[in-house]
């Protein structure tokens, strides 16, 4: 056990990351217990204890009389000079036990800038950062989360990794230790890894070796075993109100990013936005009940104490029994001060009404995301709304009291013109005079928050290349030379940090030394702005002999063989062509939940159908 003293926790910012014992976390006996878990996200406390996916996992597998799950999240700057300078390894929050004796880490990676953070974690845990140096007596690292459908550029780190969805999937991988680990755990690691890669879902590395001709060109994998799949196709859960799920979230001692219950109301996103992996990697959409979610949200309020639900999806406006599961939770709560949020709005009234609705015990500000500036723009990427949409809406909002809003843009979107930038200034400002119009006063805030557009595997923007810095940059200033007034507020991303994103996006393994020189030049935490240094990157791929550009700036053709094709979320390569084709035409794409289907093939592939109650009940 590791004993955190005093006079370290006094010396540190924020102590209560480091000291566990918060509400509703699970204490078990080590010696009880066949598996002994990890869960981590590679960030600081704050944002691993808001996710949402690692609530749930670590609720399902305590409810396991033979498995306990622990968490661990990244130590700050502060903390990892205390416990390097003192030699004290990673440990777990619920047992304080080392890293290094657990049986499995697990990490939910959310995006490719926090890969050096798992290395760090691993040598702060004394693990061997490389796969293949680890020894009979080192935990499995499993990787999941959105960034399993290209995870090549950290394959060699990982022991294994799930693709998809993981309530059903992880219980049948610890079954399948426990058996081997039972047996004596015969012919070591390896053994176990075969063993695992017959679990649907899971990919390991270590049995796929990747191909390359003359020109350094990938051409495929190569598989090692007869048992081994070509394709690892994405576990899907089809019952959402059958499925274990969260029901006791632990209640932290100090603030977090989402410092609330969260209330999933389905998965999956069917709108079709072409930029969006997480639209693919979702499909289809699979709603609960409103009985399960008022059952679900009556008992996670009664044991955390909380008073504020945030009603969680990828597009939380999208779901079909929306106003009378507020009308029934408003009433359910009625007496217990209890507030309401959607982390997401559709750009309509009905959206505004129902935010008007659930903020009158605290109101704050509304978000909209236009993504693009001009209606053409908006038909590239199948955003599906027009700008009439967003005034309307918004007037709504200014009619109902509110004066802040905020837009979410994006640069450097495939076939883009400088006056498609230029659209996002003159937006914000009709956003502007719309308020003014409507309410005769000029009190409003308008933010504008404008990203650098990353193409992503598995999304019809796949082969299209990346902006340059340079042109990023052009674009930026081009859109604050077109803000004339003082009640927008402009902000905008990191380029650099993008461009960086999107050579990891749509890497190979040969980008592994590269992550790996990176975290021994000193990257970890990239995401956060105050701890990413560029340098550090463009040094670790001078090292390792590979131009950036390969990957994030090339257009590719679309016969290319790709090194993310066989982990998948079962979506038919034709039919993202077809939507690149359609973008390039700017036209719409319908959504498949409202009409017709539009053959992305992943329902087919997998055996899974939408479920919308709303339509059950027309």
């Amino acid at each position: 056990m590791v004993r955190i003293t005093s006079d370290i926790l006094q010396s540190v910012v924020k102590p209560a990351r480091y000291t566990g014992n918060e509400w509703n976390s699970v204490h078990k006996k080590w010696e009880d217990v066949s598996c002994h878990f990890a869960l981590s996200m590679p960030d600081v406390y704050e944002v691993g204890m808001s996710n949402l996916g690692l609530k749930i996992l670590y609720e399902i597998l305590n409810n396991r009389e033979d498995t306990w799950a622990e968490r661990v999240y990244a130590p700050w700057i502060d903390m990892e000079e205390e416990m390097r300078s003192r030699n004290i390894p990673l440990y777990s929050l619920e047992s304080f036990t080392e890293l290094n004796k657990f049986d499995f880490i697990g990490f939910s990676l959310q995006f490719e800038m926090c890969f050096t953070t798992v290395l760090n974690m691993l040598d702060l845990s004394g693990i061997n950062v490389w796969a293949k140096d680890r020894g009979d007596d080192e935990p499995f690292i499993i990787g999941g989360g959105p960034c399993v459908y290209n995870v090549e550029p950290v394959a060699d780190f990982f022991d294994l990794f799930l693709i998809g969805e993981a309530e059903e999937a992880l219980p049948e991988l610890v079954e399948v230790f426990c058996e081997w680990k039972k047996e004596g755990r015969p012919n070591g690691r390896g053994e176990f890894l075969k063993r695992a890669a017959r679990v649907r879902g899971i990919y390991v590395p270590s049995l796929y070796v990747p191909q390359y001709d003359e020109k350094g060109m990938y051409t495929g994998l190569q598989t090692i075993g007869e048992d081994t799949p070509p394709v690892i196709y994405k576990r899907i859960i089809q019952d959402m109100d059958s499925v274990a799920t969260m029901e006791r979230p632990i209640v932290p001692y100090i603030d977090i990013v989402h410092n609330r219950i969260m209330l999933e109301l389905f998965r999956g996103c069917s709108r079709g936005c072409r930029f969006c992996q997480a639209g693919v990697a979702y499909r289809p959409v699979r709603e609960r009940t409103e009985s399960r979610l008022r059952e679900l949200a009556r008992k996670m309020i009664d044991v955390t104490g909380y008073d504020e639900i945030s009603l969680t999806s990828l597009s939380s406006a999208d779901y079909s029994c929306l106003g009378g599961l507020v009308d029934n939770l408003m009433n359910d709560f009625s007496c217990e001060k209890v507030g309401f949020t959607l982390p997401s709005l559709r750009i309509d009234s009905f959206s505004i009404d129902l935010a008007d609705k659930m903020q009158q015990i605290r109101k704050s500000g509304l978000t909209f995301a236009p993504e693009a500036g001009t209606q053409r723009m908006r038909d590239v990427i199948n955003k599906g709304v027009t700008e009439e949409d967003l005034l309307k809406a918004t007037g709504a909002a200014f009619k109902k009291g509110w004066k802040t809003v905020k837009l979410y843009f994006m640069i450097g979107l495939p076939t883009e013109t400088d006056e498609d930038v230029i659209g996002i200034a003159e937006l914000a400002q009709k956003v502007v005079n719309h308020y003014k119009e409507t309410t005769g006063r000029k009190d409003v805030k308008v933010t504008i928050s404008v990203s650098c557009f990353v193409p992503k595997a598995f999304t019809a923007f796949q082969w299209f290349g990346q902006n340059t810095l340079e042109e990023f940059s052009r674009k930026q200033m081009l859109i604050k030379e077109h803000i004339k007034d003082r009640s927008i507020h402009y902000n905008y991303h990191d380029a650099h940090v993008s461009l960086l994103e999107g050579v990891l996006a749509r890497g190979d393994r040969r980008l592994s030394g590269v992550i790996y020189s990176a975290w021994k030049n000193g990257s970890r935490f990239d995401g956060w702005t105050d701890q990413f240094d560029e340098s550090r990157w463009t040094r670790a791929f001078e090292e390792n002999n590979i131009d950036p550009a390969q990957y994030n700036i090339r257009e590719r053709a679309f016969d290319e063989v790709f090194p993310w094709e066989h982990t998948t979320p079962g979506v038919s390569r034709a039919f993202l062509k077809h939507e690149y084709e359609k973008a390039v035409a700017e036209s719409l794409t319908k959504d498949c939940r409202r009409g017709d289907c539009t053959g992305c093939g992943i329902c087919q592939k997998l055996g899974v159908n939408i479920v919308d109650w709303g339509k059950e009940r027309a």
